[in-house]
Formats: structure tokens, C-alpha cells, sequence
């Protein structure tokens, strides 16, 4: 009787746990990622500046969602590269929404400041956001186009400049009554 509580308790455990009920979103495991062509999950998120944002406000813009942390090597390796595809880009509206995972807003802020980038940073303290996206790893990059679709999902992979401005270059040049949701190279 006492193995057969004991059973159905580890059970119950575990189906509590997968659906996530008394955790903790910065516990829990990562939402199913947003498939391509689908519409980027919604969010909003304070910036170093404190001012608080969101997604919806970049519409009619191409976005580079990019998930990292100040601890993660390859992340630090390819923000040149992000800043350098920035400023190439963005008066013809291309964005950088840098979200930072779970870091503490002044070793953020120094890390930005060292590194002297330009683009918005964003804090997911509680790591929801990431969650959301299905952030498992990092860093992980999500290209979104114009019309709030998610259009290339890069993870762990390094971006590079010239694999940024490959794949942001022809998402800019549509129209966003162009419906086309292939991936981008």
C-alpha cells in the first residue's frame, strides 16, 4: 500500500510540474517556441532607461529579437556584429531588441556601456519572455518582419554581420501587405 502511495504522489509530482501549476515562471521550462510564419508572441519589457516597452511598438519595422546574458561568451562575440548590422540599417527600419535574461540591471547597464551598444536592451528579470519564445540556451536570435511574424530563428548559432544583413535585407524590401511566410536564408 505504502510503494503504491508513494507511486501515485512521484505522479501526481510530475503532472503538476509539466503543467506548471505552483512553479515559478523562472522555473518552469520554455513554452514551445513560436513556429516560423507564425505571429511573435506579444510582450512588454522595462529598458536600462526604465522606460517600459513593447513589442507592438515596432510594427512596420524589421525586428532582431535576441535573447543573452552579460556571463554568455558567444553572446558578447556577436553584439559587435548586431551593432554593426544596427547602424547599417536602421533608418531604413531595422530594430535590435537585445533581451537580457535574469541579470541584475547595473551589471547589465556596465556591460552595455563597456561594449558602448546602441540598440535597445531590454530586462526580463522573472525570465517570462524567454519562456514565451521557448529560450532554451543561449543566445538565441528571432528575426520578425513587418508585420509581427516570426520569419528565422537562430540558436546558439553566432550571427554574424553579414548573416544579419543576409537575412534582415529582404524582409525590409517587402511590403507589408506581402504575406509571404518562407523562411529567410
Amino acid at each position: 500500500m505504502r510503494k503504491r502511495i508513494v507511486r501515485v504522489t512521484m505522479y501526481l509530482s510530475a503532472a503538476l510540474i509539466c503543467l506548471g501549476i505552483g512553479i515559478p515562471s523562472s522555473w518552469g521550462m520554455a513554452s514551445r517556441p513560436p513556429l516560423i510564419g507564425s505571429p511573435a508572441p506579444a510582450f512588454q519589457l522595462s529598458s536600462l532607461a526604465g522606460i517600459e516597452g513593447s513589442l507592438d511598438q515596432y510594427r512596420g519595422k524589421v525586428v532582431l529579437l535576441n535573447f543573452w546574458a552579460t556571463w554568455c561568451q558567444p553572446c558578447t562575440k556577436e553584439m559587435p556584429a548586431m551593432q554593426a548590422a544596427y547602424d547599417a540599417l536602421r533608418d531604413q527600419g531595422f530594430v535590435v531588441l537585445a533581451i537580457n535574461e535574469l541579470e541584475d540591471i547595473q551589471k547589465v547597464r556596465d556591460h552595455i556601456q563597456e561594449h558602448q551598444h546602441t540598440f535597445v536592451v531590454l530586462l526580463d528579470p522573472d525570465n517570462h519572455v524567454a519562456n514565451q519564445y521557448g529560450v532554451v540556451g543561449l543566445p538565441v536570435s528571432i528575426f520578425i518582419d513587418k508585420t509581427g511574424h516570426v520569419r528565422k530563428i537562430v540558436k546558439g548559432g553566432l550571427l554574424t554581420e553579414q548573416s544579419i544583413l543576409e537575412t534582415v535585407q529582404p524582409l525590409l524590401q517587402e511590403t507589408t501587405i506581402s504575406r509571404k511566410f518562407a523562411p529567410v536564408p
